[in-house]
């Protein structure tokens, strides 16, 4: 039971990944329906045998407030891959570097923050990346909450992609 399973809203809209046994709960109560399944494996009880699901979709929608996803350094790195910004290695320790320096304005952001390893910190120093003659491996930007929950998880089933818009 230690598989987890995609979870879509009515609309083909990623909601969360859920854990085997949650999706047999909301199949069973026809809450939701199989949209991929895994046909080799099934689940088995004394009643009921159904193929072991994927991904499933909600059969009702469910109106969802936007969730504002939290500003963290751990978040930061998540969303950089552990990667120094400036020079690409994944090596420890890594920071997190104001591109645009708070002496000069910066901001606690999405856009103004980034991963960077101590040796391009202390380069860059209270410079913007243009006075230190470094450039960005990617523009800083804020990801959805969904995002940070896929980017914590790992991907079971290549048929996840289709729903989750990542770019591998």
């Amino acid at each position: 039971m230690g598989r987890r399973v995609l979870l879509l809203n009515q609309t083909y809209e990623p909601l969360n990944i859920v854990s085997l046994r949650r999706a047999i709960k909301l199949l069973v109560l026809l809450k939701a329906e199989l949209v991929y399944f895994d046909e080799d494996h099934l689940i088995k009880s004394s009643s009921i045998s159904i193929p072991r699901p994927v991904v499933i979709r909600l059969k009702r929608y469910i109106h969802l407030k936007y969730r504002e996803p939290p500003l963290t350094k751990k978040n930061i790195l998540l969303r950089d891959n552990y990667t120094c910004q400036y020079c690409g290695t994944r090596k420890p320790p890594l920071t997190i570097d104001h591109v645009i320096p708070k002496s000069r304005g910066g901001k606690d952001t999405w856009e103004n923050l980034v991963t960077a390893c101590v040796k391009c910190n202390a380069k860059k120093g209270d410079r913007t990346p243009e006075e230190a003659g470094m450039k960005l491996l990617s523009r800083p930007r804020k990801p959805t909450y969904f995002e940070l929950i896929i980017m914590r998880s790992r991907i079971d089933d290549e048929r996840w992609k289709e729903f989750l818009f990542l770019n591998y």
